[in-house]
């Protein structure tokens, strides 16, 4: 079967908008299925950052009522991409964050928000827009969960349905008193329908109703089945297993590629590695550390979290500075790290730099310019920094969970020696064994030539999405001969 025609409904994407990988899994992935020959398309909110991006746009849907206003549909192309474009200014032309107002508070309208995501995304996987009548509809996280609702209550033929599970732990639960709101029939609100523990759950109606299901990666497909990480969703996992798998993510190896980057001071390569020397200086100059520290430069870009294991990471600072090492920081989230990391900056000047936000291009020079990049999750669906990392050649310090499990090789002995070991594996997941495995790096960064095989090895991985796209090629073609007459 060729010229597969898939719909990707996603809350964010990047490069338009971003607050996490999801967007970076978003904008990569139709290039990506494009070589198997699945035309792939993405249904996006208009948010002001979208619509500023477009280069063309057509109407191709007028809707004289969508949850409070007009609205209409744009089939658009931007930055490479092609868009259906959700354009109701009352919904989503807001500063800043998709999700938060600027108080960090989440937008009261969320649930409408996005049921008015999910309902068009549901419109056009009908055949709203004859041009472009879908055979699968791929859906990412809770926010595109009651698409799979609309498609299945309508009552007419509708295309195969695949969601994808980035984070278990963010699952859309609202009021019961919302479902009429919500644009759900009454017999919706049931164990087989759209019902969670009482409330209307967005991730719930997807589970239910979906063909497939897939994670980010193999072992967090089969962690999240267990009371541990299936976060009260395992019950429903478990009776929907036969048709859940992981497909571990990949990254897009134009945008992350140290030989081409224009984000970089130097280019360099894993056969000419010398110009991360030059991004090291750019680095320590970026966040003002003295250069004469001969220990490794341990870098973080996470939200601030203690699903991120950050709080380990600022019990760890002492251990880093026992060593000679120095740490740099680029993330948001939780106030209180937030306040330790900036009291812990401004304690040791020059062997540690913070900057609260997030900033792409410093991303990258991080990436670049760090000896390892310390990614000490206490659970983690896929994770895309540690990819990065192999990219660039910091070596990832990483918990044995989820995608960090799938995607690192401990440099233990006999990994050096088969050069197989691409970074450090914490485990258990304690402060403890974080401190013991930056004691570890600290020795492997003193033996050079050591050191340099395990960079080598890293950068030598392929981290871009050419297996996993094929494998999502596959899954949406098993499908559509399973559901043809």
């Amino acid at each position: 079967m060729s010229g597969l025609k898939a719909l990707s409904v996603v809350s964010e994407i990047y490069p338009l908008i971003k607050t996490g990988g999801l967007a970076d899994v978003a904008g990569a992935l139709p290039g990506a299925l494009a070589s198997h020959e699945v035309e792939m398309r993405t249904v996006v909110p208009g948010y002001p950052s979208v619509m500023a991006a477009l280069d063309e746009h057509e109407t191709v849907v007028e809707l004289a009522e969508l949850w409070g206003g007009r609205a209409r549909v744009l089939a658009a192309r931007a930055k490479g991409l092609d868009l259906f474009v959700v354009d109701a200014p009352h919904l989503y032309a807001r500063p800043g964050n998709p999700y938060h107002a600027p108080d960090g508070t989440d937008w009261q309208d969320n649930p409408y928000r996005f049921a008015a995501l999910c309902w068009v995304a549901a419109q056009i996987g009908l055949g709203s827009v004859p041009a472009f009548v879908p055979q699968v509809v791929h859906l990412h996280d809770w926010q595109t969960g009651l698409t799979a609702a609309h498609l299945t209550y309508d009552g007419r033929r509708r295309p195969g349905i695949v969601i994808t599970i980035h984070n278990l732990a963010f699952q859309g639960q609202y009021p019961s008193s919302m479902l009429q709101g919500l644009g759900l029939p009454w017999y919706s609100f049931g164990m087989d329908g759209v019902e969670y523990y009482g409330n209307i759950g967005f991730l719930k109606a997807g589970l239910q109703f979906a063909d497939r299901i897939t994670t980010v990666s193999p072992t967090y497909a089969h962690e999240i089945l267990s009371p541990e990480c299936g976060m009260g969703m395992e019950g429903l996992l478990k009776a929907r297993s036969s048709v859940l798998s992981g497909i571990l993510n990949g990254i897009d190896d134009t945008v992350w590629n140290p030989a081409t980057d224009p984000l970089l001071p130097v280019h360099y390569s894993a056969a000419e590695p010398l110009g991360r020397l030059a991004a090291k200086a750019a680095l320590r100059k970026r966040f003002l550390l003295d250069d004469k520290a001969q220990g490794p430069i341990f870098g973080v870009v996470s939200r601030l979290s203690d699903q991120k294991g950050l709080d380990m990471v600022l019990e760890a600072l002492d251990t880093i500075l026992a060593v000679d090492g120095q740490f740099v920081l680029l993330g948001s989230g939780d106030k209180e790290l937030t306040a330790g990391f900036h009291r812990a900056a401004s304690v040791h000047p020059g062997r540690i730099g913070c900057v609260i936000g997030y900033d792409e291009a410093l991303a990258h020079l991080i990436q670049a310019g760090s000896d390892a990049l310390l990614v000490p999750s206490r659970f983690e669906p896929c994770g895309l920094t540690q990819l990065c990392a192999l990219r660039y050649g910091a070596v990832p310090i990483v918990t044995r969970v989820g995608g960090l499990a799938d995607t690192i090789i401990d440099a233990n002995e006999m990994a050096i020696d088969a050069g197989v070991g691409t970074g450090l594996v914490v485990a258990p997941t304690t402060t403890e064994a974080l401190e013991e495995s930056i004691l570890r790096a600290a020795r492997l960064y003193a033996d050079v030539p050591t050191w340099q095989k395990i960079v080598r090895a890293a950068m030598k991985c392929d981290v871009s999405w050419t297996r996993s796209a094929g494998r999502y090629a596959k899954l949406y073609r098993d499908l559509v001969k399973e559901r043809t007459p």
